[in-house]
C-alpha cells in the first residue's frame, strides 16, 4: 500500500499531475485545490483498485486525504464524487457545512443531488479534521458563540498552542485580519 510519494511534478494536466519518484512516472489524479497548489514535494496517496483499474489520489493536505477516504466509504460515492467534493470545499469548509446541516450548499458539487447531500450530511455527522486538543475544543466553542463560522476558526487555530487564553487571543488576531 502506498501511504504518500515524494517526488518532483513532472507535467500537470486536466486534473491530474504526473509525479516524477526516482525516474518513475506517477499519475495521480487531485482536487482542484491540490492542483492548484501542486508543488514538488510529498503527496498523500489514497489507492482505488477495481476489476480493471488502479488508480491514484493524491493530497497535498492531510485533512483533504481524511476527507476524501471518508467520503469514498460512504454507500454510493466514489472516487469522482468525492474528488468533486474536495474540489468544491476546503475540508474546514466541509466542516461548516456539516455543522449547519448545509443541504444547498452541498447539492453544488457537481453529481450530487438533494436525496445524496442528505444522505452525506447525515452519514458525515461526526466527521472532524486534524487533531483538535480540548484547550481548541472549548476555544473553538467561544468563538462559534462569538459568531465566527466553524471553517474559519479551524484555519485560525491551527498550530496555537497554549492556555485557553492564549488560543482564544491569538485566534481572534487571526480571525480580525
Amino acid at each position: 500500500m502506498i501511504a504518500a510519494l515524494k517526488g518532483k511534478i513532472f507535467e500537470k494536466e486536466n486534473g491530474k499531475i504526473l509525479l516524477d519518484v526516482k525516474d518513475v512516472i506517477y499519475e495521480i489524479n487531485v482536487s482542484l485545490l491540490t492542483f492548484s497548489n501542486a508543488k514538488d514535494g510529498i503527496y498523500y496517496i489514497t489507492e482505488v483498485i477495481k476489476e480493471n483499474e488502479y488508480t491514484l489520489y493524491g493530497f497535498l493536505d492531510k485533512n483533504e486525504k481524511k476527507l476524501f477516504d471518508t467520503l469514498i466509504k460512504l454507500n454510493g460515492v466514489g472516487p469522482k464524487v468525492a474528488l468533486a467534493i474536495c474540489s468544491t470545499f476546503t475540508p474546514e469548509e466541509f466542516v461548516d457545512i456539516i455543522s449547519n446541516n448545509d443541504i444547498n450548499t452541498l447539492k453544488k458539487v457537481p453529481g450530487i443531488g438533494p436525496k445524496s447531500a442528505k444522505r452525506i450530511l447525515m452519514e458525515m455527522g461526526d466527521f472532524e479534521i486534524g487533531n483538535i486538543n480540548p484547550i481548541q475544543n472549548q476555544a473553538i466553542t467561544a468563538l462559534e458563540n462569538l459568531g465566527f463560522k466553524k471553517a474559519e476558526i479551524m484555519k485560525a487555530i491551527n498550530g496555537i498552542e497554549g492556555s485557553l487564553e492564549e488560543v482564544i487571543k491569538e485566534a481572534l488576531k487571526r480571525l480580525s485580519g
